[in-house]
């Protein structure tokens, strides 16, 4: 399927690697331009280059934390009239929520709930003025089904969704969209680093872990970030324009609700 937004502009935050990466790589292979951020200039260079050599398309930089307001600026001075955005930040850590302090809340809903609503808010008139417009918040299938010992997320990320259910039904009619895209389990560095802390509190190797991890899950395994990246690929193109206002859930399907 020709998804229509060939020479299209996009940012996609946090796109360095992981899930980011794979959603920047995807959108490149549909000649979508984009800007990629991260903080590690290193790293985000090198992911550029990368994508540049296998899709042939304009990949800009923008060095920062997208989760303060010179990041954003950055992000925006590199692509200031995007086409589609996709949001996207590192979770904050899990924990008990008895050791958290009023510091912890307020970074966590900074870079999961305020960051994307401030770059909606730069963002969305423009796309709405040229009828054209797909927004993708990467959150968390904790959204569907929370995570006792990721309360912060489960808070900064449902305020999200929320924000995102009343505002993504007031922008449809402009044909700008706006919807959430939510992980389970998949192949990156931060779950092998989730991992190694489980492995750590059961006294077994992080491979015993990660073998244990993907049997409960009714596929049997992780995903693979290209998947994750197919979708919110779709979620940008010209063929999703009566969807907005979705939570879609990728897990292999480990939720077992029906809604």
């Amino acid at each position: 399927m020709d998804l229509g937004i060939a020479g299209r502009r996009a940012i996609v935050c946090a796109a360095s690697k992981g899930l980011g990466k794979a959603c920047a790589l995807a959108l490149a292979q549909e000649g979508v331009h984009v800007t990629i951020t991260a903080r590690s200039r290193d790293l985000l260079e090198a992911t550029a280059e990368d994508i540049r050599k296998a899709t042939g398309v304009t990949v800009t930089t923008a060095v920062g934390d997208i989760a303060t307001e010179e990041g954003r600026a950055a992000a925006l001075a590199a692509c200031p009239e995007p086409d589609i955005l996709v949001n996207n930040a590192g979770g904050p850590p899990p924990g008990d929520f008895r050791e958290w302090e009023r510091e912890h809340w307020i970074r966590a809903v900074e870079a999961n709930m305020l960051a994307p609503i401030f770059l909606i808010k730069a963002t969305v008139d423009g796309m709405i003025a040229r009828k054209f417009g797909r927004i993708v918040n990467v959150t968390s299938g904790a959204v569907k089904a929370p995570i006792s010992n990721l309360g912060l997320s489960n808070g900064a990320r449902a305020g999200l969704t929320g924000f995102v259910a009343g505002l993504s039904r007031q922008t449809v009619r402009h044909n700008v969209t706006i919807n959430n895209l939510l992980p389970g389990p998949f192949e990156t560095d931060r779950l092998r680093t989730t991992m190694e802390g489980a492995a750590k509190a059961n006294n077994r190797s992080v491979d015993d872990e990660m073998a244990a991890r993907r049997a409960t899950n009714p596929s049997g395994r992780f995903g693979d970030p290209a998947e994750f990246g197919a979708m919110c690929a779709f979620l940008c193109s010209a063929q999703s324009g009566f969807m907005t206002g979705q939570n879609v859930l990728l897990d292999g399907g480990a939720y077992p609700g029906t809604l």
